[in-house]
């Protein structure tokens, strides 16, 4: 009954106008509690999706940056230049032939003897040109008598006309007879002079300095200059000419004064000094290849004329070629190409100019330098311009 009664006073209570106020404000408060709630929970759901999208967005723009990894070109080993076959000859190589008939008296040097310029080789005995030389020499004698007499008569004559003793057509032939028994004398002269000549032939001697390297007769042969035989052959090889036929890929190079060196098979770890003097100045056309001539001193004598040699020509100013991993080859209609990444990250195709192929890495002549970033297995999608992103700044 007591219970009864206090849940009715209550109930009364709720039911007076103050009450009523209270109630409104918890239901508002309520509201707004919801309403908080609500707003929390759409935030809540917005912010991770919107972090969602600018991360998508981000990652998109990335993906659509292609990533690639550069190399720098290496500077490659200088190129050692082939040894080249070569032939070594004297620098003067003469034969010396008679030009007086006769006998060879005697001879006076063997093959291998150093010999100066003007020294006596060998005597020939010319019987006949000594009959000639002394018919020639009476023949004079009697041009020159006759002469005399020719001048005194004509001097005789030209003294007669001025008294008219004689006539002045007989005067004038004695003037012409002088005057023909005067070129009678001069052929005279000239005939004694050429024997003369012949006959200092007699004796053999050497044009220059050299080394006799062959003797082709010997005491009492019969010597005839119309025979074309030779009677010693005469080298000087002090200085020595050396031939090489430089390959046409190198021939451009090759400038006079250029140094070499020469080896011989028969020499073992020697080495001579050579100097390019001067080369053909024409391609072969059969070997494609450019006779070169060098000059070697061989003052020593430890070279000998006509031996076989190797030449290796050395560049006066060498340069260390730059090469590249083939993977960085772009093959374009235009020619081989590479992509070279710039300060701002552009692709920049450039043609370049291929060396000589060494399997992993090519050589490069031009287009490039060494500073350059060079993209190594590029897509055949780049283009000029593009921008792209290092693998090298990714990582960092």
């Amino acid at each position: 009954m007591n219970s009864s009664r206090d849940t009715a006073q209550t109930l009364a209570a709720n039911d007076l106008p103050g009450n009523g106020a209270a109630s409104a404000r918890t239901l508002l408060i309520w509201g707004i509690c919801v309403l908080l709630l609500i707003t929390v929970g759409a935030i809540a759901g917005f912010i991770p999706r919107h972090h969602h999208r600018e991360t998508l967005r981000l990652t998109t723009r990335d993906l659509a940056v292609p990533t690639v990894t550069v190399v720098s070109p290496v500077t490659g080993k200088i190129s050692v230049a082939p040894q080249l076959p070569a032939e070594i000859r004297a620098f003067t190589d003469s034969p010396i032939y008679a030009r007086a008939n006769g006998y060879l008296k005697k001879w006076y040097v063997d093959i291998g003897t150093e010999v100066k310029s003007g020294q006596l080789l060998a005597e020939i005995e010319t019987p006949e040109l000594d009959q000639d030389l002394a018919h020639s020499r009476a023949e004079l004698k009697q041009s020159e008598a006759a002469l005399e007499l020719s001048k005194t008569t004509a001097k005789r004559w030209a003294e007669l006309v001025k008294t008219a003793s004689v006539s002045e057509q007989e005067s004038a032939e004695k003037q012409a007879d002088l005057a023909l028994k005067t070129a009678t004398v001069e052929a005279s002269r000239a005939a004694v002079r050429r024997l003369e000549e012949l006959k200092s032939f007699a004796r053999v001697t050497a044009p220059f300095d050299g080394t006799i390297t062959a003797r082709r007769t010997d005491t009492g042969e019969l010597i005839r200059t119309d025979s074309g035989r030779e009677l010693f052959h005469l080298a000087q090889t002090r200085t020595l000419r050396v031939y090489v036929r430089v390959p046409q890929s190198a021939a451009r190079a090759i400038k006079s004064g250029h140094m070499a060196e020469l080896t011989i098979p028969e020499l073992p770890g020697k080495i001579f000094k050579a100097k390019v003097v001067r080369t053909s100045g024409a391609m072969t056309p059969e070997s494609r290849t450019l006779l070169t001539e060098l000059e070697v001193d061989n003052s020593e004598g430890q070279i000998l004329a006509g031996s076989y040699a190797q030449v290796q020509l050395m560049e006066s100013s060498p340069e260390a070629p730059i090469t590249l991993p083939s993977n960085t080859l772009l093959f374009r209609t235009e020619g081989p190409h590479v992509a070279v990444v710039g300060d701002q990250g552009k692709i920049e195709l450039r043609r370049i100019s291929l060396g000589r192929d060494f399997g992993p890495t090519v050589e490069i002549l031009s287009g490039i330098s060494a500073s350059d970033r060079v993209v190594l297995n590029p897509p055949d999608s780049l283009v000029n311009g593009m921008t792209v992103r290092l693998a090298q700044a990714e990582k960092q």
